[in-house]
């Protein structure tokens, strides 16, 4: 190739990556998105050896590496750099960039980031400059070359940092605008009743936000509550929910599970008892509609309660007085009542096994609590909360939800509702080995055969090389998303080659295009 055609091939290459620069710009609003996708075009289009991005963090003068390209997660976190510190900080102070054509004989050059061994590198670093403020650095390793060459590159390094410059600019401005918008709109909702919403409850799809307006519009009322839902969809939540959203909320919740206490003792539970009243009664006793006065009871399960204690129940909601069994004297009681049933009252009513009176009285108010196959919109944001409970309660460092799981969950149809996540949650973080919830961390119930290649075997389980391209499969993906679609970084990352890659994506049958942006 003639020196006329490599010089303009060489400025089709930088022509092309100013104009995807400039696509990524218009697309991107999120500065470190932004800038990966800079370090990608870089990579993929010119093929630098190594490139970074200082960014100047908000209100200090400290640079720290934002976005890199052939540098570790450890090499990138090691970059941090004040002013007149190494190259780069000078070039942060003194915003004229710098030329190093050989690293390994310049004194100034830190090597921070530990990347760089004895080799013959040339180093160039340019100021990002927005209204005369220096707002971060951009610096590439090139392989030596004559001055001529590296000041051509450096030359067009400035042109690149101008239009970031720009960009980033923007989309902090962007940021801090949405920011303000969101403050005035997070003020707006508190004004319009979002301030009703629970504290201790998660959820932020249509049925949940209707269920924290009930709550608000019941929590000050003395009505009685009925909360109906499958088992483990957070009755006593809802229950909490309207006791600490009350003006009672300084007073006793009590709670009773009527469906764990036996018939010839949920009267006592219940009312309390006078000694000597039957065998083994060998004191007074108070009941907790007693031990809740002034305060909120809570009665679960309330479709299991007997017949015969139906009956006194219904005098005490009714009358607001109770009788301890075995005492004559009349107690009244200043007691909100809420109730929570998995059962079908109606149904129960038809059978006899239920009074309809009660039904009626207890009926008051009543709230539906969705089952969480319903509202799947929620699965994540209640995975995330159980993973910080117990990241607190089993001093782990979870960080993430790995693709795989997050399929695995949205495709589940959670029979045990809410407490059946948690308890998957649980499980995983306490087996996980990483920072990271792995598919195969979850429970045997989650797993599909989408995700453990199991749909075609004609017999129960997976061989071993189903179970290694699985597994294998699940890495690549992570790696991929890690890296939006970029096979080459993701072949880096993993410490194999670029071939070895295309390969495994094509045998596992892996679309990176599906993981860009």
């Amino acid at each position: 190739m003639s020196d006329g055609e490599a010089e303009r091939t060489r400025a089709e290459q930088e022509l092309s990556v100013l104009y995807k620069i400039s696509q990524r710009m218009a697309l991107q609003h999120d500065v470190s998105s932004l800038l990966n996708d800079v370090m990608d075009i870089l990579d993929t289009e010119i093929g630098v050896k190594r490139a970074a991005f200082a960014l100047r963090r908000p209100n200090s003068d400290v640079f720290v590496v934002e976005a890199a390209r052939g540098l570790s997660r450890e090499e990138q976190e090691r970059g941090q750099y004040g002013l007149g510190e190494g190259i780069t900080g000078r070039v942060a102070q003194s915003g004229e960039p710098a030329l190093v054509p050989d690293i390994s004989e310049d004194p100034n050059f830190l090597n921070r980031t530990r990347a760089r061994q004895a080799e013959k590198t040339a180093f160039l670093c340019i100021p990002v400059i927005h209204q005369r403020i220096v707002i971060g650095t951009m610096s590439i390793d090139q392989p030596s070359a004559p001055f001529e060459e590296l000041e051509h590159d450096l030359n067009f390094l400035k042109i690149v940092g101008d239009i970031l410059a720009e960009g980033v600019s923007r989309i902090r401005e962007e940021i801090e605008e949405r920011e303000s918008l969101m403050a005035e709109n997070r003020q707006l909702r508190q004004q319009l009743g979002d301030r009703y919403h629970p504290s201790n409850m998660v959820g932020n799809c249509s049925s949940m936000r209707q269920l924290y307006e009930q709550i608000a519009q019941v929590a000050d009322s003395t009505a009685t509550v009925l909360v109906r839902g499958e088992s483990g969809t957070g009755k006593e939540l809802v229950a909490r929910a309207i006791h600490y959203s009350s003006s009672r909320r300084n007073n006793a919740f009590v709670c009773v599970n009527c469906a764990a206490l036996p018939e010839n003792l949920i009267e006592s539970e219940l009312f309390g008892h006078e000694k000597g009243s039957f065998t083994g009664a060998a004191q007074q006793r108070q009941g907790r509609f007693e031990l809740a006065n002034g305060g909120t009871l809570f009665l679960d399960e309330i479709g299991d309660i007997a017949l015969s204690v139906q009956v006194r129940l219904l005098r005490a909601l009714q009358e607001r007085t109770i009788e301890r069994v075995g005492g004559n004297e009349t107690i009244p009681v200043n007691v909100r009542i809420v109730t929570a049933t998995s059962r079908d009252l109606e149904k129960d009513i038809r059978e006899g096994t239920f009074r309809v009176d009660l039904y009626y009285r207890l009926n008051v108010f009543p709230i539906h609590l969705p089952p969480l196959r319903n509202r799947r919109s929620d699965i994540i944001l209640l995975a995330d909360a159980f993973i910080q409970k117990y990241n607190e309660a089993y001093g782990k460092q979870i960080r993430r939800i790995s693709t795989a799981a997050i399929n695995m969950m949205m495709a589940y149809h959670w029979p045990g509702n809410v407490r059946e996540l948690e308890n998957c949650i649980e499980r995983s973080v306490l087996t996980s080995q990483d920072e990271v919830i792995h598919g195969y961390s979850l429970p045997p119930s989650l797993q599909t055969a989408d995700q453990t290649n199991t749909a075609l075997i004609p017999r129960e389980g997976a061989s071993l090389k189903q179970m290694l391209d699985s597994y294998e499969r699940e890495i690549i993906i992570d790696a991929l998303k890690k890296h939006r679609g970029n096979a080459a970084a993701a072949a880096r990352d993993l410490q194999t080659t670029a071939r070895v890659m295309n390969y495994a994506v094509q045998r596992l049958h892996i679309f990176p295009n599906n993981y860009k942006g």
